[in-house]
């Protein structure tokens, strides 16, 4: 109690303070009462986790993208915005998911193996350092435009440097555990590679027109906040200076002063310690791509699977690896090693667009333009024999389809577990990751591929087996456009696992059986792409196939009377992009949908 002038009593209350109290509790009931709801989610939400597992595939589209870890061997490679770390020893694949989703363009191990550098292009992409051991992201540089076409580490893993693409033309060197640029300057011509100087003291990079070394002059960096401009000298390239430069490769060991580069018209040289191109050897290939130099030893690799191995001393040849498979092998009759040495006489092979060598355990690592990766052991130079092969898509893959499980008393003519794709590289193929793969059926392993069990070649011309993305005359884009692609872009398996039809994207629909892909007919169905294939189901009385397209109908056909034509549906009027046979009340029911945004539903009628 308080008195005022005038002798009234005034009474103090205290409701502010048990409002906020009051409020306090309230606030704590609904956290609590949150965390309760939270709880009861989670425990009703099953713990399921998708892991990535095994990519089949890889996006390597120069030597820049390929890296071998000095110390274990492992081989990284880009596979699309994932890079696959690859122990081919063990068969085993790790990952690095860019969380950017943009699409890795490079990479390169630190000298230590701990960490890996990645360049990727898009809109303002980011140069990042990885760490190995726990797959995480520990750097992040963002100083290019548009793309990055190399990346590498200094010999003492404190700088990392990248290459712009050649509408960014710059190139940075960055203090990547400083988190800052230190250097930094701009190119006049498109640069394709980049390799370090064991000694660290200088790196080179090559072009079209172009071989430069840049100096790292650290001391007169490290007083600067801003990064300072790099000093670049031009190679004295004398005669050979119209040349396009596509790879190089610094010496090693007593080579350390000598740097090895080729030129795609199939040229090895040599620049001394003072930048001259003091000598020079013929490749005798069409086209030249790749190089690396190890200390005993340079493999190049060039166009029709041809890899060649130098001495680094006096740029004598030793030797040329052994080929690939031919494009358009069966790779399901390599049950064994005699298979690889039985090539047509017209034959042709992809192309060697990347190549790495682990020096320790004497192993070059070979990526080909048919999307093929082969390891070759070259610890006996003169007696090279294959470790391990992969062979992937080398297009886009349209479908994916899974073998049907038959039941235990009906066996499958593929083993269980096996699945189907289709591609723009005009092939299906068939695969099975299993390790336990059942082998009381006609799909073998073979020597060629663990996963792959078999390809079917659906043009027999092989026009678009190699990657035209990939060009092996110089650009880094062939003139044949995707549009003009044929490709097959559907596939699906008939319910009792016999069939499968396949839609191209000329409209023809092929229909082959399983047991030994034989082709049992070919219906030129549609005037676009087929988009979409359905089989009905054994269990509605009625065995149809439908297929539809970017013309806008739809075709039945009677599978018992060999695919005959039953019946054209035109109520779309845009391209219809899937159609799906089901059961209801009793009749066969069909329903499709369009890009004229209508889905319609239909009943047969007998």
């Amino acid at each position: 109690m308080e008195e005022n002038k005038n002798g009234s009593k005034i009474t103090k209350t205290e409701e502010p303070q048990q409002n906020e109290d009051d409020q306090q509790k309230l606030k704590k009931n609904k956290e609590r009462d949150k965390d309760k709801k939270e709880k009861e989610e989670k425990s009703r939400t099953p713990t399921y986790q998708v892991k990535l597992e095994r990519v089949l595939g890889l996006t390597v589209p120069s030597n820049a993208a390929l890296d071998c870890d000095p110390h274990t061997g492992h081989v990284a490679y880009p596979a699309g915005c994932t890079v696959v770390l690859l122990n081919s020893r063990k068969n085993r694949q790790q990952h690095l998911q860019n969380a950017s989703r943009k699409t890795i363009t490079c990479v390169a191990y630190s000298p230590c193996g701990r960490y890996l550098a990645t360049g990727e292009c898009g809109h303002q992409p980011s140069v990042r350092v990885w760490d190995i051991s726990d797959r995480t992201q520990v750097a992040e540089f963002q100083g290019h435009k548009y793309g990055i076409s190399c990346v590498a580490f200094s010999p003492t893993q404190k700088y990392v440097v990248s290459v712009g693409s050649q509408h960014d033309m710059i190139v940075n060197v960055w203090d990547w555990r400083g988190g800052i640029k230190v250097a930094s300057n701009k190119f006049s011509s498109k640069v394709k590679a980049i390799s370090f100087a064991e000694n660290g003291s200088y790196f080179v990079t090559v072009g079209n027109r172009h071989v430069k070394f840049w100096y790292l002059e650290v001391a007169r960096g490290s007083k600067f906040k801003e990064p300072v401009p790099l000093t670049g000298r031009s190679a004295i390239l004398g005669e050979q200076r119209n040349n396009y430069f596509c790879d190089v490769a610094c010496g090693r060991g007593d080579m350390g002063d000598s740097t090895f580069a080729i030129t795609k018209s199939g040229l090895l040289c040599e620049f001394n310690n003072r930048r001259l191109l003091d000598k020079w050897v013929e490749l005798r290939t069409t086209s030249a791509n790749c190089v690396v130099a190890g200390e005993e030893y340079i493999f190049v690799g060039c166009a029709e699977g041809i890899i060649r191995c130098f001495s680094p001393f006096n740029l004598q040849f030793i030797t040329t690896l052994p080929r690939t498979h031919y494009l358009g092998v069966d790779v399901s009759k390599g049950l064994t090693i005699s298979h690889m040495a039985t090539h047509p006489n017209n034959a042709k092979y992809p192309d060697t667009i990347a190549i790495a060598f682990d020096e320790n355990n004497h192993k070059v690592t070979a990526v080909y333009n048919d999307h093929s990766m082969y390891v070759w052991d070259v610890k006996d130079i003169k007696r090279v024999g294959k470790t391990h092969s992969y062979l992937y898509h080398s297009a886009c893959i349209w479908g994916v389809e899974t073998y049907p499980s038959q039941g235990e008393s009906i066996k499958g003519v593929m083993p269980p577990g096996s699945f189907i794709t289709c591609s723009s590289d005009d092939t299906i193929r068939v695969w099975n990751i299993d390790p336990a793969m059942s082998s009381d059926t006609l799909y073998k392993r073979n020597i060629y591929s663990s996963e792959l069990l078999k390809t079917l070649y659906v043009d027999p011309e092989l026009l678009f087996i190699k990657d035209t993305d990939v060009s092996p005359q110089g650009g880094d884009r062939n003139d044949t456009s995707y549009d003009s692609r044929n490709g097959v872009r559907c596939i699906r398996v008939s319910p009792d696992g016999k069939h499968l039809a396949s839609g191209d994207r000329a409209g023809n629909i092929r229909v082959h059986e399983l047991q030994f892909l034989d082709e049992l007919c070919k219906i030129e169905a549609h005037d676009a792409e087929v988009l979409s294939l359905e089989y009905s189901r054994p269990d509605t009385g009625h065995r149809f196939l439908a297929s539809a397209s970017r013309d806008r109908l739809i075709h039945v056909f009677a599978v018992d009377q060999d695919y005959s034509f039953v019946q054209t549906l035109d109520d779309h009027s845009s391209a219809i992009t899937s159609v799906r046979f089901y059961q209801s009340q009793g009749a066969l029911q069909m329903v499709s949908c369009s890009a004229d945004r209508s889905i319609i539903f239909r009943s047969a009628t007998v």
